[in-house]
């Protein structure tokens, strides 16, 4: 793993946060976008995020670590670790976190991995 700026992944994450942003705001009506497609993209986010500034040899173990990254955050869900942490409903670190468990997330996160293997 070695630091190295990749401006093609830097701009597909500013272009993934723009539609996470315009998903959570203007569009947070459109259920199946808020619900699934937010969170296909948030994996894509964070693989391109990481990709960025890192230049790393095997890109499969990257995306095995993002996922369990997200099903770990998701398992914190369960447990209501933003409550627990203090957090305000509403708060920043409260809308990061979450507050909802679910199995459906969970195969979202599955599906954005594949997504990134295919076409990132």
């Amino acid at each position: 793993m070695q630091l190295k700026f990749n401006a093609s992944y830097f701009y597909k994450t500013l272009v993934f946060f723009a539609i996470e942003v315009l998903i959570a705001t203007v569009l947070s009506r459109i259920g199946i976008l808020r619900a699934y497609v937010g969170d296909i993209l948030v994996i894509l986010l964070l693989y391109c995020l990481v990709l960025s500034f890192v230049k790393v040899k095997n890109k499969d173990k990257l995306l095995i670590g993002i996922f369990i990254f997200a099903v770990v955050v998701e398992v914190l869900q369960y447990f209501r670790i933003a409550s627990y942490l203090g957090f305000s409903y509403g708060s920043l670190g409260y809308i990061l976190l979450g507050n909802h468990f679910s199995w459906e997330d969970i195969v979202c996160y599955a599906i954005g991995c594949g997504i990134a293997k295919l076409f990132l």
